[in-house]
């Protein structure tokens, strides 16, 4: 009886244990199963950003500094695998307009070439306020994929910078006339919240800056860019009134192209480069899988 027992207590141990490990290696397949999917969706991704990596130019507002209102989009791309060019412009509040236009664009270009020196397949050129304008610029004298112009501004082409600076560009031009183009002098800038303030630069560079008619003319700017160069327009919903109210009509006079969109983040002026770091993630790719 006693061995009944023991066999039938002997039998029901392997029973449960069988029946145990058929539910093991039940649940160690489906937890197999389950890794095998992450990682299914996960390492297109990863090899995606590693195989194809984006790369994308930044550049800060006037007086701010790589460090300021884009150090969070600099971030953000950086996390998400982009190859990031964050720069210290010309208008920033230690250079102080110390190279012409044409020598900003080169440090771009150099940005650029960077950039795809290290791998970067699709490079975008993007920037915030006249960062953003300057982008606009540049969106219609070199070979990039797309351009992002974050609340643009410093349009020097339009009644209010006109009326500011009209004095300091004719003082400007006549110190060129009179043989001192190159001799630092005493200038002038504007900016929306702070009025009119000065800059030491030498006047042939300033006027490459704020000739009403030049480079920094948004107008004109639109009417060159390259049709074939796609561009993220961004004006946030809480945008300076006046700022607003020229950039949704400037955004309709950009050269037609399908993939080029006007995104209007909740954010004001400053948090617009913040508040649009999803979307520029989800539009570049989408311009760079075109």
């Amino acid at each position: 009886m006693s061995k009944i027992i023991g066999i039938s207590g002997s039998f029901r141990t392997r029973s449960l244990n069988a029946a145990l490990l058929r539910v093991a290696t039940g649940f160690a397949r489906a937890t197999a199963y389950l890794v095998l999917v992450a990682l299914a969706v996960a390492l297109p991704l990863r090899a995606t950003a590693q195989g194809d990596p984006i790369g994308i130019v930044i550049m800060h507002g006037k007086g701010g500094a790589p460090t300021g209102y884009v150090a969070n989009l600099a971030r953000t791309l950086e996390g998400n695998g982009y190859l990031v060019a964050n720069l210290e412009m010309p208008w920033s509040r230690s250079r102080n307009y110390d190279v012409t236009v044409e020598r900003g664009v080169q440090e771009v270009e150099t940005a650029v070439a960077g950039l795809r020196a290290k791998g970067a397949k699709k490079v975008f050129v993007s920037g915030h306020s006249q960062g953003g304008a300057f982008a606009l610029h540049i969106a219609g004298k070199q070979g990039i994929d797309g351009v992002i112009a974050m609340a643009p501004g410093g349009d020097v082409g339009n009644r209010v910078f006109r009326e500011q600076l009209g004095q300091s560009v004719a003082r400007a031009r006549r110190l060129v006339a009179e043989g001192k183009g190159n001799e630092p002098a005493r200038l002038e800038d504007y900016e929306g919240d702070k009025g009119t303030y000065a800059v030491t630069t030498a006047p042939a560079v300033y006027l490459t800056w704020f000739e009403p008619e030049g480079a920094m003319n948004m107008q004109r700017a639109a009417r060159a860019a390259n049709p074939k160069v796609p561009i993220l327009w961004i004006v946030g919903r809480g945008e300076r009134p006046g700022l607003r109210k020229v950039n949704i009509p400037l955004f309709n006079s950009l050269p037609d192209n399908a993939l080029t969109r006007l995104y209007e983040p909740d954010a004001d002026h400053t948090g617009t480069p913040t508040a649009s770091a999803d979307e520029i993630v989800r539009w570049t790719r989408e311009v760079a899988s075109r």
